[in-house]
């Protein structure tokens, strides 16, 4: 009996991560059709392929595929960045906007628009350094938020406590950048405060996947690791798992998909607390399958929000990332509230 329920659960995790897929690539088409026009599946297939009448090319290739494959990107970061702080933390309350790491991103490229923009508004660098920018600026937040903590970083609500200080610092020194510098399409920094996908461009794309896509990778051969990591030190050194310095390996990992996330879309909220959950619950606490249906939950997320937004306010561009905090702080209270419970 006992030797079933290991196979009984891989079945059912098997089952939940296929029933993901499936959901993933119907949202995925669905939001390429919808629109002021309806352009029906094979037809967008077609396209894809090469086929397709003119209009369709542009409707598809120009206006709603970029914002899709964005939003799949960026949300799929994010969850897979989340998931990771919350293992190596212990912490169900970590996350990349709890920790701060997306308000410290979002700064790092304000500041690289405001201080590389001339008179006239025009960048005087590549817009392919913006990564970096907001790279610098998460691995700054998340280094601030776990110094402060000190050797109780495992608590929650200094985690929460710290997160949040550091992000209102960030937010406030956003605005302040935004408000007395030139910035390089003024519209786009605003962008970052809310969250979106409808202004990117498959150049964006191309430099977020080069740069995600490899940290993606380190962050499934550091996934053999994370199980060991929930045991202390002592355990932990004794399976020959240095755990601070592995600490600081995933907390590197989590900055770096963070930040390389929102450097085009934003400061979507909530994306790295939600789907991680959702993922556990759907798939156990098998690691691999974890960061996978993390991937696809996040990227549902937010390619489900920039539907929603597109499709209830046309012509209105509402900003996605205000559907992930409506869903998400309502999600993050119940969440505190379960956390103060337990904690008596």
């Amino acid at each position: 009996m006992t030797e079933m329920l290991p196979t009984a659960a891989k079945h059912r995790s098997a089952m939940s991560l296929g029933a993901i897929v499936a959901v993933f690539g119907v949202l995925s088409l669905s939001t390429v059709a919808f629109g002021s026009t309806w352009i029906p599946f094979d037809q967008i297939v077609g396209v894809i392929l090469g086929a397709g009448e003119k209009t369709q090319r542009i409707i598809v290739l120009q206006l709603r595929l970029p914002r899709v494959v964005m939003a799949i990107l960026a949300g799929g970061g994010m969850a897979v960045a989340g998931f990771l702080l919350q293992k190596i933390t212990r912490n169900s309350l970590a996350s990349p906007g709890v920790l701060g790491v997306i308000d410290g991103a979002a700064l790092g490229v304000v500041i690289f628009l405001a201080l590389l923009s001339n008179e006239s508004n025009a960048l005087v660098t590549s817009i392919a350094y913006q990564p970096v920018a907001a790279t610098i600026g998460a691995f700054l937040a998340i280094t601030l938020v776990f110094m402060l903590s000190g050797r109780q970083a495992s608590s929650a609500i200094r985690l929460l406590l710290f997160g949040i200080a550091v992000a209102a610092v960030a937010k406030a020194l956003t605005v302040i950048f935004m408000l007395i510098g030139p910035i390089y399409r003024a519209t786009q920094a605003q962008r970052w405060l809310a969250g979106a996908v409808n202004e990117v461009n498959w150049g964006e794309i191309q430099v977020t996947a080069i740069a995600i896509l490899p940290i993606m990778v380190l962050a499934l051969l550091a996934a053999r690791r994370l199980p060991p990591a929930d045991l202390d030190e002592t355990s932990a050194r004794s399976v020959g798992l240095n755990l601070p310095v592995f600490r600081i390996l995933i907390f590197a990992l989590a900055a770096a998909l963070t930040a390389l996330s929102v450097a085009f879309v934003g400061a979507v909220g909530f994306i790295g607390l939600m789907a991680p959950h959702l993922a556990r619950l759907l798939v156990g606490r098998n690691v691999y399958a974890g960061i996978i249906a993390s991937f696809l939950l996040g990227a549902i997320f937010l390619v489900g929000a920039d539907m929603i937004v597109r499709v209830l306010f046309a012509p209105l561009e509402v900003p996605a990332g205000t559907v992930t905090a409506i869903i998400g702080a309502p999600y993050f209270l119940f969440l505190l509230m379960g956390k103060q419970r337990n904690d008596g």
